[in-house]
């Protein structure tokens, strides 16, 4: 004689764990999939071998500062109200004098590429630079302060950093 009670299927919490394994697992690959592509990696290079050729000429540049004896500190100074944010950079080497008179430093994000900014640094005594500092994200930065020949390179993490050390790749 069957029981009064009826065992169907949908009553069963095991038949749900069941269903509830793959299900889970069909929710997290569609949700990387929507995340892969609304979010763009601004780390990924598209031309790997004109990247390659360009480190060796990068290699050169830092030879070169070796060479010359270069090294850096850079002074970041938040801006608050009228004074704006600025950076000083002071440049030590064996020959200061032979020194450019402008220089490029770039602030490149570790982690985000849109995140990074340039600015012209303009000599205003014998091994000291100066600019006006655009705003920056928080995060860890890579520092390099290059002229046509050479580079010095260091890092600094925003905004609890306000100095950072500078000089040639090793």
């Amino acid at each position: 004689m069957p029981s009064a009670r009826s065992n169907v299927w949908y009553r069963n919490p095991l038949v749900w764990m069941m269903i509830a394994l793959p299900a889970s697992s069909v929710v997290a690959g569609l949700s990387t999939v929507v995340v892969a592509f609304r979010v763009f990696d601004g780390v990924v290079v598209d031309d790997y071998y004109a990247r390659g050729k360009a480190i060796n000429l990068t290699i050169e540049r830092d030879v070169a500062a070796q060479r010359r004896g270069l090294a850096a500190v850079a002074s970041l100074t938040p801006g608050i109200g009228d004074p704006p944010a600025s950076v000083e950079v002071t440049v030590s080497a064996r020959d200061v004098a032979a020194l450019p008179a402008v220089l490029k430093l770039a602030f490149l994000h570790a982690t985000h590429g849109g995140a990074d900014a340039q600015v012209e640094l303009a000599r205003t005594a014998a091994g000291l630079y100066r600019a006006a500092l655009p705003p920056l994200a928080p995060g860890k930065y890579y520092l390099q302060i290059e002229a046509e020949d050479w580079r010095i390179v260091g890092a600094l993490r925003q905004p609890t950093e306000r100095t950072a050390s500078l000089g040639p790749a090793q």
